[in-house]
């Protein structure tokens, strides 16, 4: 039993791993604030645990079930199992090695083999209680408060918090409606009465019911986009235009981002130059300015005077208007570094695609990258012919395999949600394959199909969850550039589809006997936990059943992009193929060579200022050498004065009356000019107008 537990605590450990690792890429610990890296690391881990805990919970459920088959009472019972005749267990030394035990009852072997990890029921029930309820406690109280709270304008704890209870009425207001309806359904019925266990029932149906809308909502997107974009990305000119089309589309949100914030810079600088530092007000500008960029806090006009102030005076703002000034700071910044963000990332990926689109045809097998080399942590043997086998032949082959295959996985789903509920014949292809394993494997096999099958449905609805934009009020970006209320809001839904997607698991392998109506059926710990929805029968025999099915026609539309296709329609652009794509695509591209040159003229002028300043550091003036300089105006002086110590004297007077100031005038001039290649074709004599023609294109790098 030690072993066992063991072998748990460390299964615990390894989820606690990657969800750490998760939250470090998407979020960024060092900034936020630590209460909200706690919480959403909770929220996360419950979300990511039942990966792993729930099929041992499953394989620990048809291990009770073989043995009640056979009338052997569980080993964690305190009684035995009534049984017609008196059983006989033989054991050998082979069999104890690998926990299996053979039972002979009324001639007729049976054959159950205890789990890997085998825990009493107790520890099960302890942990399904505090899973289930902290999940509760963070997506319907704690999550949207701390989300309201931490992007309330307000400057007093009190009004945040009011804040926070206003913004998210209509929130708990759809959760008030379908409790509503569940009590005056219970107080209607005759044979029921309300109680605190029917109310507690009523709780959990509500609940549910809003998270099995939301999953089937997910699964719909996920069970087709996941298979379709790995096809996707073996292609490596339909990506780069795709990339090409949000980069264009990026860029527009940026220039518009950018264009917002600078307007809200402007309207505090404004309020910091009209509130003095003596003001009642001033103590809200200072909480504006923590806000705001470090280079504008410093550019501001300090207020050290004493300055009297008049309240009457109307250039000062008023407290509201502070307030909405600081919602609109926290919301300016936010979409600024974002979108900032975003395209930086989007042009280094368009950068990658460019890079294995020329590489195809290398004739050495050699992969050339354009900007730099591979400083991954791979380094020490990803060699450039290593990258290129990888890049350009292994890696589109698995994904198109990987593709295949869970596009067959995704059909195994939606034919499974489609017939779960029916007992006889099973229909459902996992809980045949759950029940092969049962009966002629071990219980591994068992465990294995369980964790397949829920981690790809977790990938489904979490994948959605990291992947889908509202607006510009949530987006969860990785690089570190998720915002605090991004972090919490994705916290909020997964907390929000864990007990959902448990319970839609349990019936997809029909281990929840109130939906097979079998009876004498093992029920798993979780079931016992959360208990049935028998109370409400519309929604226990009807809309838990039957909505499922609704997955079907999520994955049509889907699959024929009938909701890109629509947005496209009014007025909001997609990547579909037509004329308007093309030529937000041309722009992506645009905006990619511009990037190119302008990071190309970066590197020439960091190199440029690197060999000089070699040059300067192995040059000597007398016994003092040259130090590095800053200025090319200090080189001169250094170049001169010692050209001036080694030529003659009529050399060193011609320097000191006509060539000093030229001579500083000149090198003055060239410090500003960028080196120039020449190009025989090239036409200089209308080498003016394309250089206003250039600097007007590249005035927005």
């Amino acid at each position: 039993m030690a072993s066992h537990v063991y072998d748990f605590i460390l299964g615990l450990l390894c989820v606690l791993l990657v969800t750490i690792f998760t939250l470090y890429r998407y979020g960024n610990i060092r900034k936020q604030h630590v209460v909200v890296t706690v919480v959403t690391l909770i929220a996360w881990y419950f979300s990511f645990i039942i990966v792993f805990v729930l099929p041992l919970d499953v394989s620990a459920t048809m291990y009770k079930q073989c043995l009640t088959d056979c009338n052997i009472s569980s080993p964690s019972s305190p009684t035995a199992a009534p049984a017609t005749s008196t059983p006989v267990i033989t054991t050998s030394t082979t069999e104890m090695s690998v926990a299996k035990r053979s039972i002979e009852v009324d001639d007729a072997s049976c054959s159950c083999v205890e789990p890997w990890v085998s825990l009493p029921d107790v520890v099960l029930r302890v942990f399904w209680k505090i899973v289930y309820w902290s999940a509760q406690l963070l997506t319907w109280l704690i999550l949207p408060l701390m989300q309201s709270y931490a992007s309330a304008g307000e400057f007093s704890v009190l009004g945040k918090m009011r804040s926070a209870l206003i913004s998210n009425a209509i929130y708990y207001a759809t959760y008030a409606v379908i409790f509503c309806v569940c009590l005056i359904y219970v107080a209607t019925r005759p044979n029921l009465s309300i109680n605190a266990e029917n109310l507690k029932v009523i709780g959990i149906t509500a609940s549910n019911t809003w998270g099995l809308f939301l999953l089937v909502l997910l699964y719909g997107y996920g069970l087709v986009d996941i298979p379709r974009a790995l096809w996707q990305s073996s292609h490596a000119h339909y990506m780069l235009n795709q990339v090409y089309f949000k980069i264009a589309k990026i860029s527009m949100e940026h220039s518009e981002a950018e264009e917002k914030f600078e307007d809200t810079l402007e309207e505090v600088r404004r309020a910091a130059e009209a509130v003095k530092y003596n003001h009642p007000y001033r103590k809200y500008v200072d909480t504006i300015l923590k806000k705001c960029p470090d280079e504008f806090v410093k550019s501001l006009r300090r207020n050290d005077d004493y300055v009297e102030y008049n309240e009457s005076d109307v250039s000062i703002p008023t407290e509201k208007a502070l307030i909405k000034m600081h919602l609109n700071i926290i919301s300016a910044s936010r979409n600024y570094v974002r979108t900032q963000s975003q395209k930086k990332m989007l042009i280094q990926k368009a950068m990658t695609l460019e890079d294995d689109i020329a590489n195809q045809n290398s004739s050495n097998k050699y992969y050339k990258r354009s900007a730099g080399k591979y400083n991954g942590y791979f380094k020490i043997i990803y060699s450039p012919k290593l990258e290129w086998w990888w890049r350009i032949t292994i890696r589109p082959i698995l994904l198109k395999l990987a593709s295949v295959v869970l596009a067959i996985f995704s059909v195994m789903v939606v034919w499974s949600e489609c017939v779960f509920f029916v007992p006889q014949p099973v229909l459902s292809l996992f809980a045949i394959f759950i029940r092969l394993g049962s009966s002629h494997f071990t219980n591994v096999s068992i465990e294995v199909i369980s964790i397949l099958v829920l981690a790809y449905l977790c990938v489904c609805a979490y994948r959605t969850v990291f992947k889908i934009r509202v607006f510009n009020y949530y987006h969860v970006a990785p690089a570190h550039q998720t915002d605090e209320n991004s972090l919490l809001f994705s916290g909020m839904l997964l907390s929000r589809l864990t007990p959902p997607l448990c319970l839609n698991f349990l019936c997809l392998i029909q281990l929840d006997s109130h939906v097979t109506k079998e009876e004498d059926v093992e029920e798993t710990t979780y079931t016992e936990i959360m208990g049935h929805m028998d109370v409400i029968s519309f929604i226990s025999d009807g809309f838990n059943i039957y909505f499922p099915i609704a997955i079907v026609l999520l994955c049509i539309a889907t699959t024929l992009r009938l909701g890109s296709r629509l947005l496209h329609c009014i007025g909001f652009e997609q990547f579909i193929d037509d004329d308007i794509t093309q030529e937000i695509v041309d722009e992506g591209r645009n905006h990619v060579q511009r990037e190119k040159v302008q990071m190309g003229r970066e590197q020439a002028r960091i190199q440029r200022r690197s060999d000089w300043e070699n040059t300067l550091n192995r040059s000597q003036l007398g016994n003092r050498p040259c130090v590095p300089l800053k200025e090319w105006n200090d080189y001169e002086s250094c170049s001169s004065t010692r050209k001036n110590r080694q030529a003659p004297i009529h050399s060193q007077r011609t320097t000191s009356k006509k060539g000093g100031a030229r001579t500083g005038d000149r090198m003055e001039l060239l410090s500003d000019q960028d080196v120039v290649e020449y190009d025989s074709n090239a036409d200089y004599d209308n080498a003016p107008q394309r250089a206003t023609n250039s600097r007007n294109i590249f005035n927005d790098l």
